[in-house]
Formats: C-alpha cells, structure tokens, sequence
C-alpha cells in the first residue's frame, strides 16, 4: 500500500516510506539549481584551461583562465546555496537544519 502525502502547501508529494530524506533528488527538481551547476561546469572547465596555459608558459592567459576560474567556482556555489535556502525557508527551516542521517 502506497503512503503519498502532500505538503503544507499542496504542492508535490512526498513519499515518505521509500525516500530516507526530505530533499531526495532537489537538485534534479529545483531548476532554479541548474545556473550553479553550469557555472562550477565553467569552473572546472577553466581550470583545466589554466593549467594547461600555465604548463606552456603563456602567462597571461593563465591569469584570465584563473580568474574566471575563482569566479565561476563562488558564483556557481553561491548561486546553489542561495536556492537550497530558498527552498528551506519554503519548509520554515534554516539552512542547516538537519534531516535524515
């Protein structure tokens, strides 16, 4: 027998009985997300290219990669963090209120 409840606002079920925590899959859900992740994509991305340019000697372009490197990882971040708050402030819990396990 299936135990689909929904929340205070009516908004999506929650599956209590096979999901072991509250957020299971928001990453997915939540598009809101997707900006952040793209922007860490970005990062990462950056970093291999500063490497790379650091490793042949082309020092100014290792700066620019490096730069937009830092910033791409704390705006990604930031942007993620920002909306997991949103979202608990939604529920009327704090962004480190814990959960599950």
């Amino acid at each position: 027998m299936e135990s689909v409840v929904t929340d205070e606002n009516g908004g999506i079920p929650v599956d209590d009985e096979r999901t072991i925590r509250s957020h299971a899959g928001e990453a997915i859900t939540d598009g809101r997300n997707f900006p952040g992740y793209l922007l860490i994509g970005l990062g990462l991305v950056t970093l291999g290219l500063t490497l790379v340019a650091a490793g042949y000697g082309f020092r100014g372009w290792a700066l620019i990669a490096g730069v937009v490197c830092v910033v791409s990882f704390v705006v990604g971040v930031l942007v993620i963090v920002r909306e997991h708050r949103r979202v608990k402030q939604l529920e009327g819990q704090t962004l480190f209120d814990q959960e599950g396990h």
